[in-house]
């Protein structure tokens, strides 16, 4: 008696059949599909090539079962047709290529590489988020490989086919298992991908308005000292210029002091915009220039006193930036909104803090006492980097106060 190839073989359809495919290659990227907007043409006809080609030699290991007619071709094909569309229409396509594969298993035609279309369907689908669309397809699918091989092998041809064994099922279900499983890890891995790409494009959009608040602090108060005291001395020199010529040459010759030291300071940041990652030709500011301030102040009709107390530490550069930052700061407001002539700073080291305190005894100007708000703003934002805090308001006995604490750290040394 001659013996039949069942439905259901050892392994998947195509190795019962005997037809190993050599691999395939589709236009996936390892991190998930190309983009939705792009049509897959030139991988879809390789497949289709393939499994076209891949069938023609499976048929000739299966003489008994249906030979392949135009029928036959055209579920081939369709696979591969519909594979065009599986970015754009991911659920269309797994089911519709699930579809022509059960066609082709109820046709009786041999087993071959057209069950690599359906794994590429549910691949795509899956990536693409529709996980239950190929799961369901898939599980469709094998459900009517059973139907065909334990239940209607009777009423389909190949005629006199027998019923599949049972045992096999085993391989099948496995291979649909990885497919799927497969899928599954890919799609955990795209996402993953996706989501450290958004965050470090997070943090690259994190640093780039640190840098740039850095920036305006910077300027802010740069500029912010510079032209106050350079608009005082401008009044001065204006007032003086025909009564007292000595006196508004003093003027000029600190608005020229202040204007240059203005200069190389916006130059020194703006240097770094155009050399980023380079190291600052010249130090930045710290407490060790805390008499320049003072004597900047006292060109702007200033009188400045200066305290300290504990014994000194070297800062780190952030640290003595800051704190030379605040101190000038809180000196330009002086010019600039007290009526007070005179201010008072202390800079006091104690257990792990630094105290920076700046008082002028008032009134308040035409303006708010203490700024407008953005120099308050920017010396508080200098405080809060570093872990320290910033307290302005009234004194108890009039006038102003500017009082920051900040982390005393220690200057690192090689």
């Amino acid at each position: 008696m001659e013996q039949r190839i069942s439905r259901a073989g050892s392994g998947p359809p195509w190795v019962r059949g005997g037809f190993v495919p050599g691999g395939g290659g589709t236009d996936e990227e390892p991190g998930g599909v190309a983009g939705a907007s792009r049509l897959p043409w030139f991988s879809s006809l390789v497949l289709a090539v393939f499994v076209t080609v891949g069938t023609g030699f499976a048929a000739r290991a299966q003489p008994d079962r249906e030979q392949l007619d135009a029928f036959a071709r055209v579920l081939l094909l369709a696979g591969p047709v519909l594979l065009v569309l599986r970015h754009r229409h991911p659920v269309l396509c797994v089911y519709g290529v699930a579809l022509s594969a059960a066609l082709y298993l109820g046709g009786g035609y041999p087993f071959g590489p057209i069950f690599l279309t359906v794994a590429v369907a549910c691949f795509a689908a899956i990536v693409s988020g529709h996980r239950a669309a190929a799961w369901w397809a898939l599980g469709l699918l094998w459900a009517s490989h059973l139907l065909v091989g334990h239940l209607l092998y009777r009423h389909l041809p190949p005629s006199g086919d027998a019923a599949a064994p049972w045992g096999p099922e085993v391989g099948t279900a496995a291979w649909a298992v990885a497919v799927l499983v497969g899928s599954e890890l890919v799609r955990v891995r795209r996402e993953q991908w996706i989501h450290a790409r958004a965050e470090r494009a997070a943090a690259e959009a994190r640093r780039a308005d640190e840098e740039r608040l850095r920036i305006a602090r910077e300027l802010h108060d740069v500029l912010a000292h510079s032209i106050s005291v350079i608009n005082v001395q401008a009044g001065v020199g204006l007032a003086l210029l025909d009564s007292d010529p000595e006196q508004a040459r003093t003027a000029l010759t600190t608005i020229k002091a202040a204007s240059k030291e203005a200069l190389g300071e916006v130059r020194q940041v703006l240097d770094t915009l155009r050399t980023s990652g380079a190291a600052p030709r010249a130090p930045a500011p710290g407490l060790d220039r805390l008499a320049e301030l003072v004597e900047q102040a006292a060109a702007a009709g200033l009188t400045v006193g200066t305290e300290t107390r504990g014994d000194r530490v070297a800062l780190s550069p952030g640290a003595d930036l800051a704190a030379f930052r605040i101190v000038q700061e809180a000196l330009t407001n002086v010019v600039r909104h007290s009526g007070s002539r005179t201010a008072h700073v202390l800079v006091g080291y104690g257990a792990g803090v630094l105290t920076l305190r700046v008082d002028d005894e008032g009134p308040a100007t035409g303006d708010e006492a203490g700024g407008s708000g953005n120099g308050l703003a920017g010396m508080r934002e200098r405080a809060a980097a570093l872990g320290g805090t910033i307290e302005a308001g009234p004194r108890p006995g009039g006038g102003f106060r500017v009082e920051a604490v900040l982390p005393l750290k220690p200057k690192e040394t090689p």
